[in-house]
C-alpha cells in the first residue's frame, strides 16, 4: 500500500462529475411467454379456457365444487371408513382467591410517614405497603407476611428519624440560641 494515499482517497481517474456508472441498470424488456396463453382472464358467464373447469355461478347454481344431492364424493387420498377418535381436553386455570385474612398493609401509616417525618423511608415503606396489598388480593401469604412486616419497620424507623430531628430542632432552636 502506498503510504502517500490514504483509505479514503478516490481511484485515480476519477471525476466527482460523471455519475453514469453509479445509477441503476435499466430494467430488461418485456418478454412474452408463450407457453402461457393470455386469455384475458375469466368471469361468470364467459366460457372457459382450454384446460380449465368452467367459472362458478354466482348464488349456487349447478357445476359448483359439491356433488349434487344423493352422490357421495368421488374417493380422495384419504382413508374411507372409521377415523380415530381425537379428544381435546379443555384449559384448566389455576389461580388462588384473597386471602381469608389480609394481612395489615399499613398504608395509612405510610402515607404519614412519608409526608410529616422521613420522606426516603415513606416512600419505601410505601411501596412495600403497595406490595402487600397486591400480595392480599393474589392470596400469597409468605409474600404478603413479609411486605407487611418490612413496611411496618421501615414506618417505624422513619417515624424514629422524624421524631428524633423535630426533638432536635427543638432543642437546637430554643436552648442554643
Amino acid at each position: 500500500m502506498d503510504p502517500n494515499k490514504t483509505p479514503s482517497a478516490p481511484p485515480p481517474g476519477w471525476n466527482p462529475e460523471d455519475k453514469s456508472n453509479m445509477a441503476y441498470p435499466p430494467p430488461p424488456p418485456y418478454q412474452d411467454y408463450p407457453q402461457y396463453p393470455n386469455t384475458g382472464g375469466c368471469s361468470p358467464g364467459q366460457p372457459a379456457a382450454a384446460g380449465y373447469p368452467p367459472a362458478p355461478q354466482f348464488g349456487g347454481a349447478p357445476g359448483g365444487p359439491y356433488p349434487p344431492a344423493g352422490q357421495q364424493y368421488p374417493p380422495g387420498p384419504y382413508p374411507q371408513g372409521p377415523q380415530p377418535m381425537v379428544t381435546v381436553q379443555p384449559t384448566l386455570y389455576v389461580t388462588q382467591g384473597p386471602l381469608a385474612h389480609p394481612l395489615p398493609d399499613y398504608l395509612g401509616y405510610s402515607i404519614f410517614t412519608m409526608l410529616c417525618c422521613c420522606l426516603p423511608l415513606g416512600i419505601a415503606a410505601l411501596v412495600y405497603s403497595i406490595s402487600t396489598r397486591d400480595a392480599n388480593n393474589r392470596g400469597h401469604q409468605q409474600m404478603a407476611e413479609h411486605n407487611s412486616r418490612l413496611a411496618r419497620n421501615l414506618n417505624h424507623a422513619g417515624l424514629g428519624i422524624g421524631i428524633t430531628i423535630l426533638i432536635l430542632w427543638i432543642v437546637f432552636a430554643f436552648f442554643i440560641h
